[in-house]
């Protein structure tokens, strides 16, 4: 069993709304290490501190601590007041390893771009640079540098990430609404601090990918995703309709279907399918789309309780390893499931445990290679790891933690994990005794493995 982990509140969440703004499953990197300083982004108040704080509007907040003692540091973004009930509405963040640039994007359900970023170095030298927002972040910008504001795909943003690529950084976000949209892949250099467009890596035809992941391992990009179908209702051809902007719009997570797998060796320009096939070179003007050669990793049926935007996470070996849940294998409760490529390019799937709820998992690999498991179950307010050693090829699963006062879906920091072999979880936490009793936390779990 794990030991208890140390536990550390960033700011207060917004509690008082409907929908949860911090801790989605869909942000790639809100807790992240690097260069011995680790940094988190999320939602507060102006006054995160006080019982007695205004409900509205809330703010993009940035954290760091310096590795592995140090307190954390906390700045406001507080020129941009978010104030949309919305859950899809969080904060990414990303860090360009070759110029240290923190990049940020939010607000988003089929919206304008609205993004940011940091003076160079500052992830990279973080002691040269006070933790300050004003002088450290530009404004919110509608573009990303090196492309104008005009870029068609910047129009109709939802889900952005970041994520590591060598010395540079990716960015890929959904134009178009559920179950009608497209991926869209970028790369910001480290050299020219500028975005280049690679084009559409991932195309719905009358569906739209979800995404559980994107790493980067060894120089190969892998994604997993499942495909959303589209089911026609009164309006959807409506350019003012906004039912595809509610929290659960027309198309929801019935028409989830297949899981799916491609790689790419050069940085997104031409991804190949499982058996190392080239199924589009974006180059070209192509793009992987549902009926691209080899992509299905599983043929999973519309209605078998399967998700979107679960989870994902490669080993150092280059094993892919996706979290997500159907009920193929019999009953109505679905059961959260393994679905684990090797690094020979073999597919198993194993049963984990009954799902708790509707609440997204984490997966994450250790420094010494075994695949770590967070289940939230929002119900209990409890939260649960499970561990799949690697000597068992990842065959076995014992639970090694729960418990409570836990709410939200964790997100846990990968590079942390496999550098220091410490398992840093963001969640929410309820906050216990006066003042503020009953009030939730955005908060980071230390545990020691």
């Amino acid at each position: 069993m794990l030991p208890n982990p140390s536990v550390t509140a960033l700011g207060r969440d917004a509690a008082e709304r409907r929908f949860n703004i911090n801790c989605s499953s869909f942000q790639q990197d809100a807790i992240i290490s690097f260069n011995g300083w680790q940094y988190s982004s999320f939602y507060s108040f102006l006054q995160s501190e006080s019982p007695d704080a205004a409900s509205e509007p809330l703010y993009v907040h940035v954290a760091r601590r310096q590795l592995p003692h140090g307190e954390w540091e906390v700045t406001v973004l507080d020129d941009y007041p978010q104030t949309t009930d919305d859950g899809h509405n969080t904060v990414q963040m990303g860090i360009c390893p070759g110029d240290g640039t923190i990049h940020l994007s939010y607000d988003h359900h089929c919206d304008v771009l609205r993004y940011r970023y940091s003076v160079r170095g500052l992830a990279t030298n973080p002691d040269k640079f006070e933790w300050l927002a004003s002088s450290l972040f530009t404004p919110t910008l509608d573009y990303l540098p090196g492309l104008p504001s005009t870029h068609i795909h910047f129009r109709y943003v939802t889900y952005p990430r970041f994520g590591f690529l060598g010395d540079d950084m990716f960015c890929s976000f959904r134009d178009g609404k559920a179950g009608l949209g497209n991926d869209y892949l970028y790369v910001y250099s480290s050299r020219t601090g500028r975005f280049d467009f690679v084009g559409a890596h991932l195309t719905g035809i009358k569906s739209n990918p979800y995404v559980h992941g994107m790493d980067c391992r060894n120089g190969r990009l892998h994604v997993t995703w499942v495909y959303r179908g589209f089911v026609h209702y009164e309006g959807w051809d409506d350019p003012l309709d906004t039912k595809h902007k509610q929290q659960a719009g027309p198309n929801g997570a019935e028409n989830n279907h297949n899981i799916c797998y491609a790689y790419s060796d050069d940085r997104g320009y031409t991804w190949k399918n499982g058996a190392g096939e080239v199924i589009a070179d974006l180059k070209k003007g192509e793009t992987v789309a549902n009926s691209a050669e080899g992509i299905v990793a599983f043929e999973i049926a519309k209605g078998s309780g399967l998700t979107n935007q679960e989870a994902q996470a490669v080993d150092q070996d280059g094993g892919v390893h996706v979290l997500n849940r159907d009920t193929v294998d019999g009953g109505e409760c679905p059961m959260w499931k393994h679905y684990y490529r090797s690094p020979a390019g073999t597919w198993t799937q194993r049963a984990i445990r009954p799902v708790s709820g509707n609440a997204r998992g984490r997966l994450a690999v250790s420094k010494t290679g075994d695949l770590y498991i967070v289940l939230p179950d929002l119900a209990a307010s409890e939260m649960r790891i499970v561990r799949a050693a690697k000597a068992s090829a990842y065959s076995t699963y014992d639970e090694v933690w729960v418990g409570g006062d836990l709410t939200g879906e964790p997100l846990v920091d990968p590079a942390r994990l496999e550098h220091d072999n410490i398992m840093s979880v963001l969640v929410l936490a309820k906050q216990r005794g006066n003042p503020g009793e009953g009030r939730r936390k955005v908060a980071v779990l230390d545990f020691e493995l």
